[in-house]
């Protein structure tokens, strides 16, 4: 068997603490399948800027093209929040990654665990059954168009947003690829009455629709969009988005599922893919052991997917974050009211928990 060769972007804040969780649990799975992992660690974000003076170093970027995959921790630093004249800042390597490595392609799924209906501030009848896929385009949009400048008197600035039809057409054909395999329906998600680059992606979307004539498809505007998603998120399957709106919709949508800290991501190209966890570095509880783990080992699950041929693997790491949850162990980000002590884990714990789980549910397979 292959060695699959994972370098790991522990980056800022909380993401040494969560990445190094989602590894151990990775390590299990390669002891209960006989897969080799081979792991290697890299600089980025504000770790890297301290380190080299750069938020991607190249040595960074050459072993992720390298690599089957890549987990990546959190990116950000709080001492760039109030220094908006920073020339280097930890985001940047973060940007730098996903366009050095073509990744146009954001996956976020929105699932809810049964046993965190309570955790949410929704409703429970709303949220019961709710399951949405998330296709955000990564490498393009407001946050990469030119020009990008701030006036010479600091008076004004300007961001531009722009898309050509191929860099829609692409992440387009994925989303209705994956819907035709589920529930065949995509909702694209713009603002066709007020931007121009909406437009076109409108266009682009109703296009490659007609590939797909089994998939029913609907448009919306975004803020209708961020209504509908409180209101009733169970009338969406596969949402389709561009990259300033997806970014603001999956940070609404992780309420459904109670918290970030059970949301994993995974961000493709047609090559080597990034798994993270969409939370961002958390400083504020960063260092104090508490962080949620899961959606680190979560995103391990989808690179288990998606990227290493590994579905049945990546089944058993869901199956059992579910079987942990369902025993009433939490950490603090969705603990419910009343929570006995012993049931409250810290970071390490819920991992560990996770990984007992994993080895007790094989050994009762191996049994039967």
């Amino acid at each position: 068997m292959t060695h699959k060769k994972i370098v790991v972007l522990a980056g800022d804040g909380i993401g040494p603490e969560v990445t190094k969780c989602a590894r151990e649990v990775l390590e299990v799975i390669g002891t209960i399948s006989g897969q080799k992992f081979e792991f290697e660690d890299a600089l980025i974000g504000h770790s890297a800027i301290e380190a080299t003076g750069e938020p991607l170093p190249q040595a960074t970027l050459d072993k992720c093209q390298q690599a089957d995959a890549i987990l990546l921790g959190a990116v950000g630093h709080p001492m760039y929040d109030n220094n908006p004249g920073a020339k280097v800042r930890p985001e940047q390597g973060l940007l730098k990654l996903r366009k050095s490595l073509e990744l146009f392609a954001n996956i976020r799924p929105i699932k809810l665990f049964d046993e965190l209906l309570h955790s949410s501030s929704i409703k429970p009848e709303i949220l019961q059954g709710v399951d949405i896929l998330f296709f955000r385009e990564l490498t393009s949009g407001i946050y990469f168009g030119t020009p990008r400048e701030r006036s010479a008197d600091g008076n004004s600035a300007i961001d531009t947003l722009a898309y050509t039809k191929e860099e829609v057409r692409r992440i387009a054909i994925k989303a209705f690829k994956a819907a035709s395999q589920r529930n065949k329906k995509v909702c694209s998600v713009d603002k066709a009455n007020v931007l121009e680059t909406s437009r076109l992606w409108r266009e682009v979307v109703t296009e490659v629709a007609k590939d797909y004539p089994e998939v029913t498809f609907t448009h919306m505007f975004v803020d209708n969009a961020s209504m509908q998603l409180i209101r009733d998120p169970r009338q969406f399957d596969v949402v389709l988005t561009g990259n300033m709106f997806g970014d603001i919709l999956t940070d609404e949508a992780s309420q459904i599922a109670g918290s970030m800290g059970m949301l994993a991501s995974a961000s493709m190209g047609e090559q080597t893919s990034v798994y993270e966890p969409i939370h961002g570095s958390a400083p504020d509880i960063a260092g104090k052991g508490i962080a949620n783990p899961l959606a680190a080992i979560l995103s391990v699950a989808l690179m288990l997917d998606l990227s290493l041929g590994m579905p049945n693997e990546a089944r058993q790491v869901e199956q059992a974050i579910a079987d942990v949850l369902r025993q009433g162990y939490r950490t603090v980000d969705i603990a419910e009211e009343g929570l006995t002590p012993e049931k409250q884990l810290n970071t390490e714990q819920m991992s560990e928990k996770v990984k007992e789980v994993l080895l007790k549910n094989k050994s009762v397979v191996s049994s039967q």
